[in-house]
């Protein structure tokens, strides 16, 4: 399995590997908290050793997907694991940083869905993920125990195109789910590593 896999090379964390694919799973249950039907498009920021988004794509096959993952090693990884899971034909990776992508022609304001799980703080998360969001859109971030729409402010998020942060918990955990209200302004995603260096909030 390729998150047995992605395990025993050190990508994720040591345990049962249940809990980590009821919480990816827990995304889906966000998502469908508010929209019905899977998405058309959905990009994960900092896809790691493959949660949530190697079980969404399972999930839904009909969803296009793209793993955006900064090191070299784990990218490579979610690349084999992508082919060994057949799903080349609609999930890729980018070995890039997230700032990066967030500006390519291709890709911004390209998905309906944005999911990111233990990307840092809220202000992080919301500014690598608004430029990839389409009009309409859904930011999915996993929250701490109960979560706390106060991290997410409304003034913060606003400024990215982003409107007000719902708390929804499901069996696997908290997300905050953030519908994008316009594209993102010109200005974001900033330079790379400006967003965790000075976070917007």
């Amino acid at each position: 399995m390729a998150l047995e896999e992605a395990r025993s090379r050190g990508f994720l964390g040591p345990g049962p590997l249940s809990p980590q694919v009821a919480h990816a799973i827990g995304f889906a249950e966000a998502w469908n908290a508010v929209r019905s039907g899977p998405p058309t498009a959905a990009a994960d920021v900092g896809s790691g050793g493959g949660v949530p988004a190697l079980p969404l794509a399972m999930r839904w096959p009909a969803t296009m997907w793209l793993l955006i993952e900064t090191a070299a090693k784990r990218a490579a990884f979610l690349a084999e694991a992508v082919d060994r899971l057949e799903l080349r034909d609609r999930v890729s990776v980018a070995n890039d940083r997230a700032e990066r992508v967030g500006r390519h022609p291709d890709r911004r304001g390209a998905f309906e869905l944005v999911t990111a799980r233990s990307l840092g703080l809220p202000a992080i998360a919301a500014e690598l993920g608004a430029p990839l969001l389409r009009p309409g859109g859904l930011m999915v971030v996993s929250e701490p125990p109960g979560g706390d729409a106060n991290r997410w402010p409304a003034d913060g998020l606003g400024a990215l195109g982003l409107g007000p942060a719902l708390m929804v918990t499901v069996t696997a955990g908290t997300f905050a789910v953030i519908t994008c209200q316009s594209a993102a302004p010109d200005r974001f995603p900033r330079k790379p590593g400006l967003p965790a260096k000075r976070p917007l909030f």
